[in-house]
């Protein structure tokens, strides 16, 4: 059972997409050129504006800022959606797009929701989460940074054709039990944008696990997206596209865990 509602500003307008099915929006963004990404990677380490080479904590502010949006629920805009999931929206203040956060309860341990959340190659998220096709481990820099890249199928009937997208992802653990994995888009050179595939960006967004007191067998999970899904697609499809995906996404969720 997901027990969360789902809240997203302006959505009302914009929830019909008015797009038409026609293939030629897909081969259009097939055809969209990647933009140039803030963070690169050289030898396998973060760097930021080419100043030289980064220690791992380097995308640990990064992590903090998630940290920061944790506690932003009550500023953001919000409609209410459907399946008891809370989607909140607001404009992104890394791109031209928006900022989602999902909120919700998942019937679990914090490791059990963990062991279908964390981002690793042949991991259980590939086979729940429908947006999810492929994820690759490009570069292991320690323990808990990894240079990884995800593929997503194609979705809203065609109109969003596949994707990748390359991150650098920091896995963190807290003294009170709560997990996170934060994430945001780098360039890598063994990761080059390939043919088939529109390259997307993931700014600042991750995951938290975090255990309820008192009920051990449950968990808060809180996630945050704000991707630049590249390409030439429609903003009305951008803008109802995220929300419904991410209420998706903890029912598929919650069914993952339940099997465990």
């Amino acid at each position: 059972e997901v027990k969360l509602s789902v809240k997203h500003p302006y959505f009302g307008a914009s929830q019909d997409t008015g797009v038409s099915t026609d293939r030629s929006s897909e081969r259009a963004e097939r055809g969209g050129l990647p933009r140039v990404c803030r963070l690169q990677v050289t030898h396998g380490l973060p760097r930021h504006g080419g100043a030289g080479r980064a220690q791992p904590a380097g995308i640990r502010p990064r992590a903090e800022r998630l940290e920061e949006l944790q506690k932003d629920g009550p500023s953001l805009l919000f409609v209410v959606f459907r399946n008891a999931v809370t989607v909140y929206w607001r404009p992104s203040v890394e791109f031209p797009g928006n900022l989602y956060k999902g909120d919700g309860i998942i019937n679990g341990s914090p490791d059990k929701v963990w062991e279908c959340l964390k981002p690793v190659p042949d991991g259980l998220r590939v086979k729940w989460d429908d947006n999810v096709k492929k994820f690759e481990l490009i570069k292991r820099v320690n323990d808990n940074v990894s240079v990884c890249r995800t593929v997503t199928p194609s979705a809203a009937m065609g109109i969003i054709a596949p994707r990748d997208f390359v991150d650098v992802v920091l896995v963190k653990k807290y003294e009170d039990g709560t997990i996170t994995s934060n994430a945001t888009h780098v360039e890598h050179p063994d990761c080059l944008p390939q043919q088939g595939y529109v390259r997307g960006f993931n700014h600042p967004c991750g995951c938290f696990c975090v255990p309820i007191p008192g009920e051990p067998g449950k968990t808060q999970v809180l996630s945050f997206f704000q991707t630049d899904l590249g390409g030439l697609l429609p903003r009305s499809v951008v803008d109802s596209f995220f929300p419904s995906s991410m209420t998706q996404f903890y029912c598929n969720l919650a069914k993952a865990v339940k099997s465990l």
